[in-house]
């Protein structure tokens, strides 16, 4: 029996590198709102490939620890990092969102994209609580996640995990602001649009052109045709509904 993939896993495959709903777009809009600097100790939770903490410390030389379950996704990070000379400023650690290996008020930043979406509402709530927890008194948590917007069919989220093979619950816009409320963070402020995942245009700004090319190239493929077409095509026909949101959210 051939492996299940999840979505995510599936484009990373294929050469994608920015698995974000809402791209380097809503990733830029996040770090605008944490006024970043080299002495800011920030905390990436489900790092991945280590994409937006290699870009973070390139640009800000902040000390960033890098976490996520994943071991295979981790080893691409570290590499990712030695790649680009940043063992310095990057740490990695294998570790669990619902139980933070750090202590009270350690980071001034914890960016989280693309992982909330994935979590039923306990574990969100638990996840965001962490995050709390391990932030500094006027700290900031920067998320990036699936947002529903109004009208979106309620089988659309059957659909979208029948694709993905990820079992996702986004929210709506005012949902997600009063789940960040309810944990107790101060000031909360969004921003939000169409997902780029795979759209042409965004996979462009997202990838580069070339970039894109190989990533469809691959799609293409035999044996990743079937699943490259169907995200496409739900992503670009009936899953327009949905868009990205980016949350800021102050503690």
């Amino acid at each position: 029996m051939a492996k299940v993939e999840a979505g995510h896993t599936f484009l990373a495959k294929l050469g994608k590198k920015r698995l974000r709903p809402g791209g380097i777009t809503a990733t830029r809009w996040l770090i605008g709102q944490a006024g970043l600097s080299q002495d800011t100790q920030v905390l990436e939770v489900a790092c991945n490939m280590c994409t937006t903490s290699i870009e973070l410390a390139k640009q800000y030389h902040c000390r960033i620890t890098a976490v996520d379950m994943d071991a295979k996704a981790l080893e691409k990070g570290k590499k990712n990092i030695a790649k680009h000379q940043l063992q310095e400023y990057i740490h990695v650690v294998q570790a669990n969102a619902m139980k933070l290996p750090f202590e009270n008020e350690t980071f001034d930043v914890v960016v989280n994209e693309a992982m909330l979406t994935m979590l039923g509402d306990a574990a969100k709530q638990k996840a965001i609580s962490e995050y709390y927890r391990v932030l500094k008194p006027g700290g900031v948590l920067l998320t990036h996640d699936i947002m529903l917007t109004p009208g979106t069919p309620e089988d659309l989220v059957d659909t979208l995990r029948g694709i993905i093979r990820v079992n996702v619950s986004p929210l709506s816009l005012e949902n997600w602001k009063h789940l960040f409320s309810s944990i107790g963070f101060s000031k909360v402020t969004v921003s939000h649009g169409a997902m780029s995942l795979m759209n042409p245009a965004g996979m462009i700004r997202d990838e580069g052109l070339w970039g894109t090319m190989g990533i469809v190239k691959n799609g293409l493929k035999k044996d990743n045709r079937g699943m490259f077409k169907r995200m496409y095509q739900f992503f670009n026909r009936s899953g327009k509904s949905l868009n990205y949101i980016a949350v800021s959210s102050r503690k």
